[in-house]
């Protein structure tokens, strides 16, 4: 529900940047649009005003006063540059104008006042507005920049538009990380909770069916069925102390420490305390070991002997008893395999003839597997695991140095 929520958070934030950066643009065209006239008009147009202004042979006569705004001033210059008619004309606009002072006006001001102009037929046209009401500036570019502003225009869009989606990214990125700390610190303190409340009970069980394992009193098939709650409940055991490694490898909170180790007797001593354990009673535990000695790994023995241990745990409960398991090493170039096989025909697979299994390692395989790809993974490796007949699994690690 958090992350469908964050989802939707996200979304928002998109619209809303895009929606953002569309008015940012259409507000931009649409002051370059409605300012696109350069000057030129300011209310109403200068042909109008033109137009306004009549002469009847002896005099002008303009009927324009309802265009014109108020505070503006009108007057006519002919070809000597002579004001020949005007109309609200300030005192000290002058009546007479050179050649240089027509250029000086239509391009900046005149008298501070700011115009403009218009080309009659019978002279120029000049329409003035009050001082300061008109910021006038002169701007010259050349083609080559002009076809380039559309461009400037979209790159600032994207711009503006990638860095609110960024921005948008991080914090999302960072709500989200405090979701998964929170999730995770749950599902830590459940796993860890229910872990802690399975253990005291399940010792009992375990003592009480050990005590009746060894009972000479009871008949056999009790006693027999006493070994099986017992072997049961150890698999229980087991799945926990799986749960909380496979939790702590999950969320790096598993500390690696690591140790020099020779291979084959790391492997040999592994099978010792695994045949010791009772676990393999009934089944046939085969070492196949290469007479050239093994390079040695850096690797935690812990988890690496966890590891193995799974491996052959999976063999023994996946198959009948008196079915041979196989465990061996061997060097690959820069990597160290350790492999274990169990089933018929187990020492006699071939790698390349294995099919692989799920990327998950199936359903039906548990926790057990996972844990092993896991603790190869921790230490710079991969788990390759094969079905078929017999089973098989190599762990390769990195050599040291």
């Amino acid at each position: 529900m958090k992350l469908r929520s964050l989802r939707k958070g996200a979304l928002l934030v998109t619209c809303s940047a895009l929606l953002i950066a569309a008015v940012t643009l259409l507000g931009i065209l649409a002051f370059l649009y409605s300012n696109s006239s350069g000057g030129r008009e300011w209310g109403v147009s200068l042909e109008q005003l033109s137009d306004a202004l009549t002469w009847d042979g002896t005099a002008y006569t303009f009927s324009g006063e309802d265009l014109l705004e108020p505070d503006r001033w009108m007057m006519l210059l002919n070809e000597e540059g002579r004001a020949m008619w005007s109309f609200h004309k300030p005192d000290d606009v002058p009546e007479q104008y050179t050649v240089s002072d027509v250029a000086s006006f239509t391009r900046w001001y005149l008298n501070d006042y700011p115009v403009q102009c218009w080309v009659r037929e019978d002279g120029l046209l000049v329409v003035g507005s009050p001082k300061g009401s008109v910021w006038k500036h002169d701007m010259a570019m050349d083609t080559h920049t002009l076809l380039q502003t559309p461009i400037w225009f979209a790159g600032g869009f994207l711009l503006t538009l990638g860095s609110v989606l960024v921005l948008a990214w991080l914090v999302l990125r960072r709500w989200f990380r405090q979701e998964q700390r929170v999730r995770d610190a749950a599902r830590s303190n459940w796993i860890n909770g229910v872990s802690h409340d399975i253990r005291t009970p399940l010792s009992v069980v375990m003592g009480y069916a050990a005590q009746l394992e060894d009972a000479a009193d009871l008949p056999p098939v009790h006693r027999r069925q006493a070994a099986a709650i017992r072997a049961q409940s150890q698999v229980i055991r087991d799945l926990v102390n799986d749960l909380n490694l496979t939790m702590r490898l999950d969320y790096d909170m598993q500390t690696l420490r690591k140790e020099t180790l020779q291979p084959a007797a790391f492997l040999r001593q592994t099978a010792a305390d695994f045949l010791n354990g009772g676990m393999a009673e009934g089944f046939g535990l085969e070492m196949d070991l290469p007479e050239t000695p093994l390079p040695e790994i850096a690797a935690d023995p812990f988890l690496l002997r966890r590891a193995v241990n799974n491996l052959l745990t999976n063999c023994v409960r996946h198959n009948d008893p008196g079915c041979p398991i196989c465990l061996g090493a061997r060097a690959e170039g820069k990597e160290l395999v350790f492999w274990v096989e169990g089933g018929a025909m187990a020492g006699t697979m071939q790698p390349d003839t294995a099919r692989p299994l799920e990327p998950d390692g199936g359903a039906a395989h548990g926790t057990g597997l996972r844990l092993v790809a896991q603790i190869a993974a921790a230490h710079g490796g991969k788990a390759e695991f094969y079905s078929g007949t017999p089973y098989r699994c190599e762990l390769r690690l990195p050599v040291k140095g």
